[in-house]
């Protein structure tokens, strides 16, 4: 190690020669509260993290996305030193790093001779199989610890998935709101109902004068974690210029404070919106932090709940915010552990096409996609709507295989981690997991952008045309998925209206539109 960061951590506690406990601090666990560390007894027990480019390598890992995860666990790991937490950490610059986690666990078992090797619920099976192997190889078991920072654990969300026939997050978020005793009334929802998506789907008339989120200036530890990522990683994906997301819990607290005075009060009316030029709008940002685990849902949830009983923000607003972090995002992580390792291999719906070069450069002339994909490769970042009914649903109706869609998410958003990610993308955004995410397919035409945001007024394509050379690539593609998939969505109740309407499509039509899309493909490099 060399620098700023081994300074800082030379005052800290050095593992002894042998030690009782090897506690492994994955990259996506940085919660000095976790019960798992307060258990930790520094003279006898060590803490160990790893940088290692198998991480930044298994997917292709935006260059913000990886400065984040490492200049987190720098900081969390100062911070363990600075609580005289004995620590051995292994910087990606190290000469004897192996670069992968298997590698740098069986050296840390092979100097410190643990007793007991724990470690909180990796996000990832891949991450947790490698790790269960390697323990194995040196005659020990691994300890895999409950992650108390979530609100639902994965016993309890199992319990509530135990024979059902469908698993539906809306019930799931009644029953955590039920739970959890929030925004509700003698078990009943306050203001009368559980859910206010109705009332979430203005847009914007004229441009938006929003508040800007919190972004931290990076500090010395964090430039040199740029330096090394632009030095080790040359031909990683995105930009690194406007890196400024909080690594630290004091700068997720204060994007949490920013978000909730500024930008909740719009948060749930303008939540599907898009705009050119905006990529936050009143979304909150704070997933990367969250999935870090640099904040905890209570927190973010008593903070929204506080401001709608301060009269801060409408019931809307604040139940909107409460659904994506008790809802949505524990629904995620319930399905991805419940589903388990092969959930990402899922491809209901047989699409074999390859990802289009543009999402790794945003050199498209359609405009939404230009934008959206601008955003990502400028900030590591993007709000619900342009992921899935912009990016998604284009890979999603041109017919690109889920595994390369599910990568590419992965990899190129800073809250890019297996457990939600799959999910989101496999089950929501693809389609792909057989209906256990999503009741339909969340596919859609150019007109659906249109009327949420302002892109098409600026797209050389007519989002009025399905066919020709100026017709809009969402809606030629929109009607070929039809076309394509119309046994298996015939008998979808939600599906309905729209299959009947693809029924009734003239077949001379049905023909042109099955060419061009044909031909748009090949153009694309999808097939």
């Amino acid at each position: 190690m060399k620098g700023l960061f081994r300074q800082k951590l030379a005052g800290g506690a050095r593992p002894p020669r042998r030690t009782r406990r090897l506690h492994l601090v994955l990259g996506d666990q940085l919660d000095g509260r976790a019960a798992a560390l307060r258990d930790l007894d520094p003279a006898v027990d060590t803490v160990f993290m790893a940088e290692v480019t198998e991480e930044a390598r298994h997917v292709a890992s935006h260059r913000q996305r990886t400065t984040l995860f490492l200049a987190a666990m720098r900081h969390f790991a100062i911070a363990l030193a600075e609580r005289r937490q004995p620590l051995r950490y292994v910087t990606l610059d190290d000469p004897t790093n192996t670069h992968s986690f298997a590698g740098e666990l069986a050296r840390a078992i092979a100097t410190l001779s643990p007793q007991q090797v724990t470690v909180i619920t990796p996000g990832e099976h891949r991450v947790a199989r490698s790790l269960r192997e390697t323990c194995a190889d040196a005659g020990l078991s691994l300890d895999i610890m409950d992650d108390d920072s979530f609100t639902c654990s994965l016993a309890d969300f199992d319990a509530w998935a135990e024979g059902r026939a469908r698993l539906t997050m809306e019930y799931f978020y009644r029953q955590r709101r039920r739970d959890l005793d929030i925004l509700v009334t003698a078990g009943k929802p306050t203001g009368g109902k559980w859910n206010y998506d109705q009332e979430n789907r203005e847009v914007f008339k004229s441009p938006p004068r929003v508040p800007a989120p919190y972004r931290g200036r990076p500090d010395p530890v964090t430039r040199e974690v740029m330096a090394l990522v632009e030095k080790t990683f040359p031909d990683a994906p995105g930009r690194l210029a406007a890196f400024h997301w909080p690594v630290q819990r004091r700068q997720a607290l204060r994007a949490l404070r920013k978000f909730i005075t500024e930008r909740l009060v719009h948060f749930g009316t303008y939540e599907d919106a898009m705009h050119t030029g905006e990529p936050f709008l009143y979304h909150s940002a704070l997933s990367a932090a969250l999935n870090l685990k640099l904040l905890s849902p209570h927190e973010c949830v008593a903070a929204a709940v506080k401001a709608y009983q301060g009269g801060g923000a409408s019931l809307n607003n604040v139940e909107g915010f409460v659904r994506q972090i008790i809802g949505w995002r524990e629904f995620m992580r319930g399905v991805y552990f419940r589903e388990g390792p092969g959930y990402t291999q899922r491809n209901g719906l047989e699409q074999t096409g390859g990802l289009p070069p543009f999402y790794w450069t945003g050199d498209t002339d359609l405009n939404c996609l230009r934008h959206c994909l601008g955003e990502v490769l400028e900030h590591g970042y993007g709000h619900h709507i342009s992921r899935l009914m912009v990016i998604g649903n284009f890979a999603l109706i041109a017919g690109v295989h889920p595994q390369r869609v599910h990568e590419w998410f992965l990899g190129m958003y800073v809250d890019g981690v297996a457990w939600v990610t799959a999910p989101n993308v496999v089950g929501m955004s693809q389609y792909a997991d057989h209906g256990i995410v999503a009741t339909k397919p969340y596919a859609a035409s150019g007109k659906y952008i249109q009327r949420m945001s302002n892109y098409c007024r600026s797209c050389p394509y007519d989002v009025n045309e399905r066919t020709g050379n100026e017709a809009c690539p969402f809606n030629t593609l929109y009607w070929d998925f039809l076309i394509r998939h119309r046994r298996r969505l015939a008998s979808n109740q939600r599906m309905k209206l729209v299959m009947s309407n693809m029924v009734r499509m003239e077949k001379a039509e049905s023909s042109r539109i099955t060419r061009q899309a044909r031909a748009l493909r090949r153009r694309l490099g999808i097939e």
